[in-house]
C-alpha cells in the first residue's frame, strides 16, 4: 500500500467511496452550463464573488452545528488558502472568464482536457508517485477522445487569444491545486477547512473584481437558479466530492475522471438543449471511456 502523508499504511476507502467517481462526473459536467445560464448578468469575478461567499456562509453554520475542528497553526491555513486560490480562485475564474470572453465551451474543454496529462507528468517528481506506461497510453487515448467529442464545436479567431490564455492559467490552477491538496491536505476536514478555502478565494475575486469589473448583477430568475445550483451543487457537492477521491486515489488516477466531463457535459447539452451529436463525438466518448478505465484500473 502507499504510504500516508503520517508514514503509516493506508486505510482501505469505505465502500461507498466506489461510487465517488461517478458522483464526482455527473455534478462537475454541469459547471458549464451553470455558468452559461448565469454570466449573461454577472461579471466572471462578481458572479464568482456571490458564490463564494454564500459557499462560506453555508460550510460555516455547518462545521459550528457538528463542532469540526478549525485549522489552528499557521500552515494549515496557509495550505487551504493556497488550494483555494488554485483551484476554486484561479480554476474557476480562468474558466468563467473565457467563457465571458467568448471562447466556446468545447474549446475550453478541450482545453482543460490537457490537465490529466500535466498532473501525470508532475505527480512523478513532486508526489513520488509511479505512473505506469498502460496508464500513460490510457492518458493519450483519453485526450485523443476528449478532442473527438469537441472537434465539432471548435472555432478560433485572434479575438479569443485572451480567452484561451485564461484556459490555459484554469487548467494550471487546479493541476497545482490538485497536487498541493494532495501532499498536505490530507488532514483537512472537508467543512472547516473548504470554509478556508472558499474565504482564501473570494478575497482574490473581491480583489479582481474592484479593480476590473462594475460589479453590477442582474438579478434575474435564471441567475438565481444557476447561483443556487453552483453553490450547492459544485462548490459543495462537487468539491468534497473531489476531496474525497484526492484522500483515496493517486492524484494522476483522480485527474483522469476529468477526461468524462467534456462527454457528459455534451449529453447533458443534448437533453437539454437539443444539441446534436454526430458520429466523431460518439466515437471520441467512446475512447474517453476506455482511456480513463486504463488510467483508473487497479493492477
Amino acid at each position: 500500500m502507499a504510504p500516508t502523508p503520517s508514514g503509516g499504511a493506508a486505510q482501505s476507502p469505505p465502500p461507498w467511496v466506489a461510487l465517488a467517481p461517478l458522483v464526482f462526473v455527473l455534478l462537475w459536467s454541469t459547471g458549464f452550463l451553470g455558468a452559461k445560464f448565469g454570466l449573461p448578468y454577472a461579471e466572471p469575478a462578481t458572479f464568482l464573488l456571490l458564490r463564494f461567499i454564500l459557499v462560506t456562509l453555508v460550510l460555516t453554520a455547518a462545521a459550528l452545528v457538528v463542532g469540526a475542528p478549525w485549522p489552528r497553526d499557521w500552515r494549515r491555513i496557509r495550505d487551504s488558502a493556497v488550494v483555494g486560490v488554485l483551484i476554486h480562485g484561479i480554476y474557476l475564474g480562468g474558466i468563467f472568464t473565457a467563457i465571458a470572453h467568448g471562447v466556446p465551451a468545447g474549446l475550453a474543454a478541450l482545453i482543460a482536457g490537457l490537465q490529466p496529462l500535466l498532473t501525470a507528468i508532475l505527480a512523478g517528481p513532486l508526489l513520488g508517485e509511479a505512473v505506469t506506461m498502460r496508464q500513460w497510453a490510457g492518458l493519450v487515448v483519453g485526450l485523443a477522445g476528449v478532442s473527438l467529442v469537441v472537434w465539432e464545436q471548435l472555432g478560433f479567431a485572434i479575438g479569443q487569444l485572451p480567452g484561451i490564455g485564461f484556459c490555459l492559467a484554469a487548467v494550471l490552477g487546479i493541476t497545482f491545486g490538485t497536487l498541493y491538496q494532495k501532499r498536505h491536505g490530507a488532514a483537512m476536514d472537508l467543512r472547516s477547512g473548504s470554509a478556508v478555502q472558499f474565504i482564501a478565494a473570494g478575497l482574490f475575486m473581491l480583489v479582481l473584481a474592484l479593480m476590473f469589473e462594475t460589479m453590477t448583477v442582474h438579478w434575474t430568475g435564471e441567475f438565481v437558479f444557476a447561483l443556487t445550483w453552483l453553490v450547492f451543487v459544485l462548490s459543495i457537492g462537487a468539491i468534497s466530492v473531489l476531496f474525497v477521491l484526492i484522500r483515496h486515489g493517486a492524484a494522476a488516477k483522480v485527474a483522469s475522471l476529468f477526461y468524462l466531463v467534456p462527454p457528459v457535459t455534451a449529453l447533458f447539452a443534448f437533453f437539454l438543449f437539443g444539441e446534436t451529436l454526430g458520429a466523431l463525438a460518439l466515437v471520441g466518448m467512446a475512447l474517453t471511456v476506455v482511456g480513463v478505465a486504463m488510467v483508473t484500473r487497479r493492477t
